[in-house]
């Protein structure tokens, strides 16, 4: 048998900062106090750092990082592309790297200013990439767009509603209102409020969309002899996987034979493949929200359920602390923030821990996901 990366590693370090619609530090000084924040949460030192992992989204770079926090010589860098598709493959790059010998501390981060900054589709000044000009002349000008007619799609093929997308909006934002450094902290969802909410894009509503947040996070991943002896319980990554399956289209997978399959089944085979357990020893997960359509095709996608039975799954609250499948115990990108998914891996490592503001009972194993709809990637993390 080849090398592994099965418990391999181990994030021994999570930081972050404040969420806000609107924060007055720049994103590279938001990047820095995270990673900082992740260190010391580990108990290594800035000097020791020898790798980076983040996103080509990402504004901050390697070089100006390393020498705002002071870290050491780097031998491995890089970024991963598709947005909130990359955030776990950051993490799962460090592994590599670190369980090949090409470095021994890695830092991974995401620092963003969506609250306050452009919303990226508005710049009509650069030419559409191949697969837009096959979207944004006819309408589809933002990712809630898309991501709306495959949810139509959805809900015709499989008899889904809209209590079904409420179902996950509403775990969510449970989630967030214990958690103090939500965004949605303090606001409560009634059903009332949510099927009375103004369209995005039909038939997603406001509360079908994530937040617009300004803020960042970092991890820190080591190899699994090292974390034993850092300041915190060591999250093991057991598994880890990226995915991008053939004649793929960003986000509305027109040239597939199934549009509704998409990047999350071809992780998800890869994922436990690699690894020593199954969808049904998953104790809590956490999935990529930045529309609620994402968790039910995500559902299926990574086997807890059959094809089309995505949204039954919700019914019963069934994500909800004590259900079949506790999600996004922070409150995910629907109400914590919305960094690309990052605050999904920090919530999986506080899970493991046993520090979530919404601890789901002797947690031993998590699945966190990156964006479905664009090529993606995911870790089964374990304590």
């Amino acid at each position: 048998m080849g090398a592994t990366l099965k418990d391999a590693t181990a994030i021994a370090g999570i930081g972050q900062t404040p969420f806000a619609r609107q924060l007055p530090e720049s994103e590279k000084t938001l990047a820095c106090r995270a990673i900082v924040a992740a260190l010391d949460d580990a108990g290594i030192a800035p000097s020791e750092v020898d790798a980076f992992a983040s996103y080509t989204m990402e504004e901050t770079d390697e070089v100006e990082i390393a020498k705002a926090i002071g870290a050491g010589d780097l031998t491995h860098f890089s970024k991963v592309g598709f947005g909130g598709g990359g955030s776990c493959a950051t993490v799962a790059h460090l592994a590599a790297a670190i369980a090949t010998g090409q470095a021994s501390v890695g830092v991974a981060w995401r620092s963003r200013k969506r609250g306050s900054g452009p919303r990226p589709w508005k710049n009509t000044q650069v030419q559409l990439p191949t697969p837009g000009q096959w979207t944004r002349p006819f309408g589809l000008l933002r990712p809630a767009d898309e991501i709306g007619m495959l949810a139509r799609r959805y809900m015709h093929e499989y008899g889904a509603t809209r209590d079904h997308l409420f179902n996950v909006a509403l775990a969510c934002r449970n989630r967030a209102n214990q958690n103090p450094a939500a965004m949605m902290y303090e606001r409560p969802l009634t059903r009332e409020m949510y099927m009375t909410a103004r369209w995005i894009s039909e038939p997603l509503c406001l509360f079908d969309n994530c937040l617009e947040t300004d803020g960042a996070l970092a991890c820190v991943v080591v190899s699994a002899e090292r974390a034993r002896d850092c300041r915190q319980r060591p999250v093991y990554v057991h598994s880890a996987a990226q995915g991008l399956p053939a004649q793929h289209h960003g986000m509305v997978n027109y040239w597939t034979d199934d549009p509704l399959t998409g990047p999350a089944w071809t992780a998800a085979r890869h994922l436990w493949k690699g690894a020593d357990l199954g969808p049904q020893d998953v104790d809590v997960a956490q999935i990529y929200d930045a529309f609620t359509p994402l968790i039910p095709l995500s559902l299926e996608g990574y086997g807890f359920c059959g094809r089309g039975e995505g949204a039954a799954f919700t019914e019963g609250g069934a994500l909800e602390i004590g259900g079949r499948l506790p999600l996004n115990t922070g409150g995910g990108g629907l109400s914590e923030a919305y960094v690309h998914g990052f605050n999904l891996i920090n919530e999986g490592v506080k899970q493991l821990r046993g520090t979530s503001t919404a601890q789901v009972p002797d947690a031993a194993t998590c699945l966190v996901t990156a964006g479905e709809g664009v090529p993606t990637s995911a870790l089964l993390l374990r304590s």
